[in-house]
């Protein structure tokens, strides 16, 4: 049996999965074809550049999902965690920022992978010098973390002075300036004017900094910015265009897609949401309400409420989920589904929503095609020995 879905907008018949019946729900569906386009639709807009483009493998955890985006020629990417960095090694990537600011435990891990793979380049990121002992001796390059006012890490731009003394700091420890990362994910205005505006902005900064630092003799390799929603805001700063560094965009939602990714886009773009969660309902307990068995256990609900929609029935409102539980609203006149009917749910956060699966669904012609591991779900614990790393 097909299941076949209807949304305005939307081819929704592409995401119908035949055979469900033996499927436990609640169920991640990828859809590998749809995947591939993205991936392709990002290219486009990098003038056919892979290298252009520094994907968060948050968003992919898929070992299957990263060879693929290194198939297609993406090689340079960025991850947040020891297994999301050892899964990138791999998985093909020749090029990885670890875009957190490692500690301890978590650094010694990073410096045991990246010490099991010396063909691939990995690099740290810091934004204080008390964090290159953490990477001394090892063969990591050192990002420095811009704060373009997401204020969660990284230095200000304005404080040009503290980040030369930082950057000499790397050079006088021996390691590797790569150059500079700016993740501007607190810009997010639903207006994509708006949003422009304020990168662009960011931006004068960060290039105010580099004029900075390059008239003290320091040679900026590469530049990080930009995120999903930011994504256009990147590729229109002409700055950007023709300088001195290399310049990389770092959006990873884009390869997946969820609500909120689909509306921050331009349309002509081309994404369209290639992950679903496949939920049945299990209960009718009022007239105006039936529930599904997708809580905040299947769909993060980290975005707020609602946290997805279902594809094929926007007329339905999905109310606050329990862990199990996700109960939806019928408005009067529509038709409720019957219990034990599929729901394709297209969550509002994609990249959470995957790291709740231990497995998802590879889907290709309407038809699942094999079961894949997520391979970079949750994390490494211990700190494993170097010789079993």
């Amino acid at each position: 049996m097909e299941h076949a879905l209807a949304t305005p907008g939307l081819d929704t018949a592409a995401y119908g999965i035949r055979g469900l019946e033996r499927v436990l729900t609640p169920a991640l569906a990828i859809y590998s074809e749809i995947v591939d386009a993205n991936i392709q639709a990002t290219l486009r807009l990098l003038g056919g550049d892979a290298s252009r483009w520094r994907p968060h493998m948050k968003t992919a955890k898929l070992g299957c999902i990263m060879r693929r985006l290194a198939e297609l020629g993406v090689k340079h990417v960025k991850c947040a965690t020891t297994l999301e960095l050892l899964t990138a090694c791999m998985s093909d990537a020749e090029d990885v920022l670890v875009a957190y600011p490692m500690q301890g435990a978590n650094a010694l891990r990073a410096r045991q992978i990246a010490a099991q793979f010396p063909a691939v380049r990995v690099s740290a990121l810091i934004d204080d010098a008390a964090a290159l002992s953490n990477w001394a001796g090892s063969n990591v390059g050192i990002f420095v973390d811009v704060n373009p006012g997401m204020n969660r890490t990284g230095i200000e731009p304005g404080r040009g002075e503290e980040i030369l003394r930082l950057i000499r700091a790397i050079q006088g420890a021996k390691l590797e300036f790569r150059g500079l990362h700016s993740y501007d994910g607190h810009l997010r205005q639903s207006d994509l004017a708006e949003r422009t505006a304020a990168a662009h902005r960011a931006y004068d900064q960060l290039m105010n900094l580099i004029d900075e630092l390059e008239k003290a003799g320091i040679t900026i390799p590469e530049v990080v910015t930009a995120g999903t929603p930011s994504l256009p805001c990147s590729l229109s700063y002409p700055r950007f265009h023709n300088a001195s560094f290399t310049h990389r965009v770092s959006p990873g939602t884009v390869v997946y897609g969820d609500s909120s990714s689909i509306a921050q886009l331009p349309e002509e773009y081309g994404y369209r949401p290639a992950v679903l969660v496949v939920a049945r309902v299990v209960s009718h307990p009022t007239p105006h309400v039936f529930t599904c068995d997708a809580g905040h256990k299947a769909v993060s609900a980290d975005a707020g409420v609602p946290t997805c929609t279902v594809l094929g029935r926007p007329e339905l409102r999905p109310l606050g989920p329990s862990e199990e539980h996700l109960p939806i609203e019928v408005p009067a006149g529509a038709a409720k589904p019957a219990i034990g009917d599929f729901l394709y749910l297209l969550p509002r956060h994609v990249c959470p929503t995957v790291n709740l699966f231990d497995d998802a669904l590879l889907v290709a012609g309407g038809a699942i095609q094999r079961i894949e591991r997520v391979t970079a779900r949750g994390r490494e614990t211990p700190l494993r020995a170097a010789r079993t790393a």
